[in-house]
This record gives C-alpha cells, sequence and structure tokens, in this order.
C-alpha cells in the first residue's frame, strides 16, 4: 500500500510551515510545472510545424515524443515518487532549495531542446532524472526501504534511455532514437502497472462500501513479469513473433487484473472511477502493440493508448487526488475536477479510436484530441495553482 499522509517522523513542526508553500513538497512544483507544460507544448509542436522555431535542436515528431515521456510525464513521476517516498521511509526527500533547483533543472532541459544547444539539452536531460534518483534513494536507502529501490533503479534507467536517445539524434550511436523512447515507454508501462496495482485496489476499497477489489498474488506478479519481458524483447529487439505473444499475455493478465478490482462498482466514487477508465487503456495499449506488430494497427495508436489513455488518465485522477490529501482538503471531486477527468479520458478516446475505425480521419482525431488534451490540463492549472503554492488547510507543513 502507498499511504498519503505523511509518516511522523518526516514531519517538521506545523509553526514551520511558510504562506508560501510551492518547496515543501515534491508534488506541489512539479504538478503545477507539468500541467501547466501539458497544456503549452500542445501549441509549441504547432509552431514548429508553422517553422517558427526552425533552429529548435529537436523538432516535430521526435520532439513531441521527448517532451511528453521526458518532459511531462517524467515531472509527475518525480512528483509522486519524492511525495510517496517521504511517507514510505519516514525520512525526507528534496524540499525547498534543493527541490527549486531540480524545478529549475527540468525547466532548463524544456527551453534547451528548443534551442541549438545540443549536447547541453542532452546532458540537462539525462542529469535531471539521476539527480531525482539520489534524492529519492537517500531517503530509501537511509532508512533502508529494501521494498520500493526499484524506483531508484527506473528513475536510472530512464536516466540513461534519455541518454541514449540524445546520443543517436547527435549521431554518436547509430541506434534509432526512436529505440530510446521505445524503452522509456516500456518503463513508463510498468511504473504505471506497478502503482496502480497498489493504489486502485486500495482507493476503491477505502472508498466504496462493498467493493471487494481483489489483488492475486500470482497474477499480480504474472503481470508485472511480462512487461519486464516485453521492455526485454524491445532492448533485443526480438522478432516481431515473439514480442507479439508476450504483448498478448500481457494483455491478458492485465485485463483480468483489472476485473478483479470491480471498475463497475466505482461509479459512485469519481476519484476512483477515474482511475480504473485509466487503466483498461494498460491491456488496450498491449492489444494494439500486437495488432501493430502484425501491421493490422499503426504503432501511434498502442503509444497514444498508453501515453493519453492510461498514463495521462491516471495521471489526471493522481495529480487531484493528491493535491486535495496533501493539502487537507475533502477527497471528493468537484465539477472542475470532473471536467478535467472527462476532458483528458476524451483525449484519448479521439486521438485512438477514431483513426482505428476511421483511418482517413486521422488529423481530425489528432487536432481534437490535442485541444481536449491542452483544456483538461490548462484547466487542472489554473484550478490548482492557488492550492499548490498556499500552505494546508490545517496548518500542518507538507
Amino acid at each position: 500500500m502507498i499511504p498519503l499522509e505523511a509518516h511522523p517522523s518526516a514531519r517538521p513542526s506545523a509553526a514551520a510551515a511558510p504562506a508560501f508553500a510551492l518547496w515543501q513538497l515534491g508534488f506541489r512544483p512539479f504538478y503545477l510545472l507539468a500541467s501547466a507544460f501539458a497544456a503549452l507544448s500542445v501549441a509549441l509542436w504547432a509552431m514548429q510545424f508553422a517553422g517558427w522555431m526552425p533552429r529548435a535542436y529537436l523538432q516535430g515528431p521526435l520532439w513531441h515524443a521527448h517532451e511528453m515521456l521526458f518532459g511531462f510525464t517524467l515531472a509527475v513521476i518525480v512528483g509522486f515518487l519524492f511525495t510517496a517516498g517521504r511517507n514510505w521511509s519516514g525520512r525526507p526527500t528534496p524540499t525547498g532549495l534543493p527541490l527549486a533547483a531540480l524545478a529549475a533543472l527540468w525547466v532548463a532541459g524544456r527551453v534547451l531542446v528548443l534551442t541549438p544547444f545540443a549536447w547541453t539539452a542532452a546532458l540537462v536531460n539525462a542529469a535531471f532524472p539521476l539527480a531525482c534518483a539520489v534524492g529519492l534513494g537517500m531517503a530509501l536507502v537511509g532508512a533502508r526501504n529494501r521494498r520500493n529501490y526499484f524506483f531508484i533503479g527506473l528513475l536510472l534507467m530512464l536516466s540513461a534511455a534519455t541518454l541514449a536517445f540524445h546520443l543517436s539524434a547527435l549521431g554518436v550511436i547509430r541506434t534509432p532514437a526512436w529505440i530510446g523512447i521505445q524503452l522509456a515507454l516500456d518503463i513508463l508501462l510498468f511504473i504505471l502497472a506497478v502503482m496502480g496495482g497498489r493504489v486502485i485496489p486500495m482507493f476503491t476499497n477505502n472508498g466504496i462500501t462493498g467493493a471487494d477489489a481483489k489483488r492475486q498474488p500470482w497474477l499480480e506478479k504474472t503481470s508485472l513479469a511480462l512487461v519486464l519481458a516485453l521492455l526485454a524483447a524491445d532492448a533485443a529487439d526480438l522478432p516481431a513473433a515473439i514480442t507479439g505473444a508476450i504483448a498478448l499475455a500481457a494483455a491478458l493478465a492485465h485485463a483480468a487484473r483489472w476485473l478483479l478490482w470491480q471498475p463497475w462498482k466505482s461509479a459512485r466514487n469519481t476519484l476512483v472511477l477515474v482511475l480504473h477508465l485509466a487503466y483498461a487503456w494498460v491491456p488496450l495499449h498491449l492489444a494494439l502493440r500486437l495488432l501493430s506488430l502484425g501491421g493490422w494497427a499503426a504503432p501511434s495508436l498502442a503509444t497514444h493508448a498508453l501515453t493519453v489513455g492510461a498514463a495521462g488518465g491516471l495521471i489526471i485522477g493522481m495529480m487531484v487526488r493528491t493535491a486535495r490529501g496533501h493539502t487537507a482538503r475533502v477527497l471528493r471531486a468537484d465539477r472542475v475536477d470532473t471536467a478535467c477527468f472527462v476532458l483528458v479520458l476524451l483525449a484519448a478516446v479521439v486521438r485512438v479510436l477514431l483513426p482505428l475505425v476511421a483511418p482517413s480521419q486521422t488529423l481530425a482525431a489528432v487536432l481534437a484530441s490535442a485541444a481536449f488534451w491542452s483544456l483538461g490540463f490548462g484547466l487542472y492549472a489554473l484550478r490548482y495553482a492557488p492550492v499548490l503554492t498556499r500552505p494546508r488547510l490545517d496548518g500542518k507543513p507538507g
């Protein structure tokens, strides 16, 4: 389980809470930066296509893929891990000036890929997850919290994937830049599978009387092992038949896992429902990977099922829940929160399902999906900027 309230030994005194609280806990700056960037990035991408940024180091689909994974998604993961890591370990994760420095490093990475300074951009973007691994590792290793050491390893792997991507883009290595993107997608899938398996059944049972969401140990281990097998298959560039067989087995395992969580019982609790709807995109992503390997569907559909559907839905759901829970607000979605959820999930439906059934409408689907995505995360940024920058309502720090 992932406790979302601070461990007593990690709490400073309530009197220490400042009036401006942005740097008090990891979720605050990174949720705000990520949501604002999610809304802005589509406009930046359009500016690149219009030729208004001719000197940008990364452009077009490469820039879009890099920034959604190593920019937006990684920022949210770091914000969540710094917050949860403090609770897992009972020790502080970066706050104050160190947290501000990490946020500045992230911002620098977003700016540098739009400049001609390719090597600087590469080093800064690889340094960010590495520095975050150190920040998280100091808490987990200091507390000997071995159960969660693998998150340190995943951040290190993301740093390596980022570096490989940039070295390929710079022509230093011959591996296609998209290999780094695919490995990062597999790592993201594993993170979502781990976190979803921990929090969704717990939140379902805690928030809905009689939900009876279940976890079968053998199925949990199998579903996660199959994601790691898919990561290994992509890293080794195994034949499509083998990778497809792994994807099929993983799709079936994750669909069975999701059904055990009794998703149909969550309709009464919007904060729980959005997580179930988002996780449903995981087996769909895996099924679309199988279809794409067989040439029956465009690979981009599988990618966006993961990034927009699963990651986008889980991220918006957890950002609302964490922002409310860690600022002492009631854990109930209001109309603005619900609008954010609907917009982000609509972005996934339009981006993936419309081109799947009507390929001729792909351009319209991309534009509509981008609009829904930007509106959803832009609305979150506007709604939660005052929440994320102000102290908790109960006066406690964090």
